[in-house]
């Protein structure tokens, strides 16, 4: 499947709340990194999806380029987590019954290990 990317004009016009200048801040920060092409920087969907997040950011709580960079790190690193959790918990549901009873035995036993 085709990844569909948008202009700087499309992007801008998808995010409501965006100039031309915080756009050109950001992308200089690292916040979002578009594809270069011969005809300028092109968007994917997640970057509009991060421009939107970053822009919420930025009005709600006042975060400049620097505290964004870090947030959307955290994000990034959250997100991965989130991945790798899913991989796991499907890869422990595909073994037999016995085996995640011991493993869900071991998880709170660790688990209780680690609060203390």
């Amino acid at each position: 499947m085709t990844q569909r990317h948008y202009t700087l004009a499309e992007a801008l016009q998808a995010v409501g709340e965006l100039s031309a200048e915080q756009l050109d801040r950001y992308i200089r920060a690292g916040v979002v990194i578009p594809v270069q092409s011969e005809h300028g920087p092109l968007f994917r969907e997640l970057d509009l999806a991060r421009l939107n997040l970053v822009v919420d950011l930025a009005e709600g709580y006042h975060l400049d380029e620097e505290a964004l960079a870090m947030v959307l790190s955290l994000v990034d690193q959250l997100h991965g987590l989130r991945g790798d959790m899913r991989a796991m918990l499907d890869a422990v549901a595909r073994e037999p019954v016995e085996t995640r009873v011991r493993l869900k035995a071991a998880i709170r036993e660790v688990r209780v290990v680690t609060r203390d």
